[in-house]
């Protein structure tokens, strides 16, 4: 069995992952961390209902887990990662706002063959959505995304925005001018620029998970767009993380690491 601390236990996203792991049968959720609502009882599919725990250091202490998998928030993160990380937990992170700079810091720190697994998109959809625009900037450069998100969410742009930016520049041979920017009349007008990539990022009550990828050339247009409707889409993918990232050591990044074994 593959025994799981679930951080963010009480949010959106660790209700749903408790859901998800403890329905698989290969998996045990062994405790749930979530300080602003310790002492809490959530009911998960199998066994008792799970008594939310007040910090990470004591669930580690008492369940001898084997992955923790962290949907908090950006400013408690680092600080779960690295006492996780310490004890030798292999990690699976939904939590976005972390930069490259630091996964890698922590990841260098940890004990030899430990993963620090990050996902800025744990749907099946959203990786390939992901996937398919690296492959279309081989041949069309002229590119800008938008992504929508729920008005709660604390990063813009969005972590699966700012990894399909990366991933086009990467895949595209030149960077074709981007005009408009010198005619703003609005400041921001135009989006953020990352990786000379424009994104636009829509924060509205009522969205869940959106993104439309769209490339221009010669009389032609094409759209690649995903949208998650629920937070159940992204369990697939946390459960399809949870159970190989033991397989693995260091920091990978992205859900398609593990969609190709």
């Amino acid at each position: 069995m593959i025994r799981v601390i679930v951080t963010g236990a009480a949010g959106r996203m660790g209700t749903s992952v408790l859901t998800a792991v403890s329905a698989e049968p290969d998996m045990e959720v062994v405790a749930a961390v979530d300080p602003a609502h310790a002492g809490e009882s959530i009911a998960i599919k199998s066994g008792a209902p799970l008594v939310i725990m007040p910090s990470l250091e004591e669930a580690i202490a008492v369940s001898g887990a084997h992955v923790m998998v962290d949907f908090t928030h950006p400013s408690v993160v680092e600080g779960n990662l690295r006492t996780a990380l310490k004890a030798g937990l292999d990690c699976v992170v939904g939590t976005t706002g972390i930069s490259s700079e630091t996964l890698e810091a922590l990841a260098a720190v940890a004990p030899e063959g430990t993963c620090l697994f990050v996902a800025p998109n744990f749907a099946i959809g959203g990786v390939l959505m992901m996937r398919f625009a690296e492959q279309a900037a081989h041949f069309m450069p002229h590119v800008e995304i938008i992504e929508l998100h729920h008005d709660r969410k604390v990063d813009a742009p969005s972590g699966t925005a700012i990894r399909t930016a990366r991933l086009i520049a990467a895949a595209r041979a030149s960077v074709p001018a981007a005009p408009g920017r010198e005619t703003e009349v609005a400041e921001g007008a135009r989006g953020a620029l990352v990786d000379d990539v424009t994104i636009h990022s829509v924060r509205l009550p009522g969205l869940v998970a959106h993104q439309e990828v769209i490339f221009g050339g010669l009389g032609q247009t094409l759209t690649i767009r995903h949208d998650s409707i629920d937070r159940t889409s992204f369990m697939p993918g946390v459960v399809l993380a949870v159970r190989n990232v033991a397989q693995h050591s260091g920091l990978v990044v992205g859900l398609e690491n593990f969609m190709d074994q």
